[in-house]
């Protein structure tokens, strides 16, 4: 019998694959009778893949966790209403870790209108994992404004992009130093970096604004694997190319300090680092007006192509460089 690795294919073909001839579609959204729809959410987290308890506070990890879940009914435009968390633990914790872990759950269920929670314990041999299940409802008035995509409707990012990466090369970094030292490292002068990989925020208020604004994004992104990931996405699910301007994107000073300081290349960081928790959505064309006036903490990076275009990087020069990313 023949063996194909899976990074051969790549992950999104090989989730076709596997759906292919199956009758089913991969979507998580169902209908919701007059209500609108309900769409659900999963993720499952995994110590020393997806997170590291060496520098990751517990009360940071599980507000952050919630976080990462939710984004995706935001990007969705579904308010989030109910989570399931199911906590994985080995032996070496104990009940004031998983309390820890909880409150910062709590705190984002709080934060972000959770009604139905649930929790439950199991054991685990490798350590700590994290699976969580989210669902939320999307008004009916949401799908009756929903537009399709078409080409030249703008790509709107809703934020900065690079600095968790950053945050996380700083931390990785001076975790071989505390390990071989063992003396406590001097991390102020990475705040901001380290804020955005350990602290990331989302606006309980996503959904509801551009309802009250009169804009329906077509398609969102939450992005957590980068911003080319993202594009791409948009791309396959609409069937259209994408340009995005290399100089309209988002990049703090402090990411562009951390690269230089590093040695890598900002850019890099910004396309495919990925932990940024921030949402690309495509606004249509005929709301650039009104989306300018109502969402400043917005940025316009570029805009929906002609199929044949794909997803392309366009340089200040004017040359269009095709966007990769892992899993594609």
């Amino acid at each position: 019998m023949s063996r194909t690795e899976i990074a051969q294919l790549g992950k999104q073909a090989v989730l076709e694959r596997l759906f292919e001839g199956s009758g089913y579609t991969n979507t998580p959204t169902l209908p919701a009778g007059g209500r609108g729809s309900v769409r659900s959410a999963h993720k499952l987290l995994l110590e020393g893949c997806d997170f590291d308890l060496v520098y990751t506070p517990l009360k940071h990890l599980g507000y952050k966790t919630v976080l990462c879940v939710l984004g995706e009914l935001y990007a969705a435009l579904h308010q989030p209403d109910g989570l399931s968390v199911v906590l994985g633990l080995s032996k070496r914790f104990c009940y004031e870790d998983v309390a820890a872990l909880w409150e910062g759950m709590l705190a984002a269920c709080r934060e972000h209108g959770i009604k139905q929670l649930s929790l439950e314990l199991v054991p685990s041999v490798n350590g700590l994992a994290i699976s969580l299940s989210a669902t939320g409802l999307q008004k009916k008035t949401v799908l009756e404004k929903a537009q399709p995509a078409k080409s030249m409707d703008l790509l709107c990012l809703s934020g900065h992009v690079g600095a968790a990466y950053m945050g996380l090369h700083v931390l990785e970094r001076e975790k071989v130093a505390f390990t071989g030292t063992g003396e406590q490292p001097d991390l102020s002068p990475y705040k901001a970096v380290l804020a955005s990989y350990l602290s990331p925020e989302i606006k309980p208020d996503t959904v509801s604004r551009f309802i009250e604004a009169g804009i329906i994004p077509s398609r969102g992104c939450f992005l957590t694997r980068g911003l080319g990931e993202a594009v791409i996405r948009l791309t396959r699910e609409t069937g259209l190319g994408a340009k995005v301007y290399l100089e309209k994107i988002p990049i703090s000073s402090q990411t562009f300090a951390m690269a230089e300081e590093i040695d890598m290349d900002v850019v890099t960081a910004a396309m495919n680092g990925g932990d940024d928790y921030k949402f690309l959505f495509v606004i249509p064309i005929d709301a650039h007006e009104t989306f300018r006036k109502e969402f400043h903490d917005f940025e316009i990076i570029g805009h929906l192509a002609r199929p044949e275009v794909g997803p392309v990087l366009v340089t200040p020069e004017g040359a269009e460089l095709p966007i990769k990313a892992q899993g594609y």
